[in-house]
């Protein structure tokens, strides 16, 4: 299970909205959907999410009828607040989305629809386990208004998989992906590199894999070890060896250097789509920190500008919710300092760059520095964006340094 929750202030039991906070009701509203259920624990998993043995006091088979309260008391708050509104983006994580039946999933959006409205060009993306996905599912899920499906490959080498415990089949794969588009879903597939044992050849393998099956998206991500999990354990004790920083580079330049020959533009650091159009709208919302309101048990929220998490475990949210109280554990409105560092993180990472304008004039004068490095754009600098390079992707975290220290 993930960590320890945000220390913040105490949420008020009916969640309601400061009165003093200026909602500002035209502004893109996400929903992200909790669904916090695994058969098996991955190894390197840091998010919250429970296997049948550690449920104590939840059901899979009530989640949709718990969640749906949650969404009736948004509804009110966001009303009160005078900040109802169709939601431009839907996107069901987790844990395993589904593991859930379909009618579950579709009753979720239902009630996501009767509260605030869905807009009529809402992206609507729902994670999937390869071994989940049947031409059933995929079929009513999209006759329940999904329009794209995020296959969780990791990996296409059964060892690399073994090492991650993912437990799918790899043939899986491209029998969801398959499923995907044959009901019309915009299809994208999750990759992880730098896992324990793998080698530049075994990526490779898996790259030439997931091009192979022609999906719309891909996303590639460097494995990080979290501490908690069994992953970090193993390493700890040496059993396995660390992720290698100078591989991990060399592979990122690999999934750069294929994708792009294949036709996928890179839009932010780990993440590649066959154009604009293909690009994942939901995540896009997060890095330019518009407004979400996240239901389920451990979810995050943003409104603007002020921040809350809900309790941790199914049984605490489901308790919550049965007493007619909001489920938040907690909230925070950052100050100037936090906003403006989370601003530069977060739009820094995407293609389309951070206003150099919207840095602090102290901050200004390190991008000329930047390009020299390197690490900007200089053409998208003259036209008032930090843009990064490819070398900038790989040190993501030391241009984020020069431009808020």
């Amino acid at each position: 299970m993930a960590g320890a929750l945000p220390l913040g202030d105490p949420a008020p039991a009916d969640g309601a909205l400061p009165r003093d906070l200026a909602v500002d009701p035209s502004a893109d509203l996400g929903i992200y959907l909790h669904v916090p259920f695994c058969r098996v624990r991955c190894g390197y998993c840091d998010f919250n999410t429970y296997t049948s043995s550690e449920l104590r006091g939840a059901r899979q088979d009530e989640y949709a009828d718990v969640l749906l309260q949650e969404i009736a008391l948004a509804r009110g708050v966001l009303a009160d607040a005078g900040a109802l509104r169709p939601a431009q983006t839907v996107f069901f994580g987790g844990g395993t989305p589904t593991l859930l039946p379909a009618g579950d999933l579709a009753r979720m959006l239902d009630g996501v629809r009767d509260a605030f409205g869905i807009a009529a060009e809402a992206e609507i993306t729902v994670e999937a386990n390869p071994d989940t996905v049947s031409p059933g599912v995929a079929e009513e899920l999209a006759g329940a208004g999904v329009t794209r499906m995020s296959v969780g490959m990791q990996s296409a080498v059964p060892r690399v998989l073994a090492a991650l415990d993912r437990t799918h089949s790899p043939a899986n794969v491209a029998t969801a992906v398959a499923a995907g588009r044959a009901a019309g879903l915009d299809v994208s597939v999750d990759l992880i590199y730098g896992a324990p044992g793998e080698t530049l050849d075994d990526w490779r393998a898996s790259l030439d894999a997931a091009l192979a099956l022609a999906p719309d998206h891909i996303s590639a991500y460097a494995l990080i070890i979290e501490d908690g999990t069994k992953l970090a354990r193993q390493i700890r004790r040496g059993e396995v060896p660390a992720p290698d920083d100078d591989l991990q580079a060399d592979m990122y330049e690999l999934a750069d250097s294929l994708l792009g020959e294949a036709g996928y533009d890179w839009y932010e650091v780990s993440n590649w789509s066959q154009g604009e159009a293909h690009r994942s709208r939901h995540n896009l919302a997060y890095w330019r920190g518009t407004d979400w309101w996240g239901f389920g048990p451990g979810a995050h929220s943003h409104v603007a500008g002020l921040r809350w998490w809900n309790v941790k475990h199914p049984a605490a949210y489901a308790q919550r919710l049965a007493m007619g109280e909001s489920p938040a554990a907690g909230r925070e409105r950052p100050d100037a300092e936090a906003t403006q560092l989370e601003r530069v993180l977060l739009q820094s990472r995407i293609r389309e760059g951070l206003a150099v304008d919207a840095l602090p004039a102290s901050a200004r004068g390190a991008v000329a520095g930047l390009i020299a490095d390197g690490l900007v754009e200089p053409a998208a600098a003259i036209r008032g964006r930090v843009v990064l390079t490819l070398r900038g992707r790989l040190l993501a975290d030391a241009v984020v340094r020069a431009l808020t220290d």
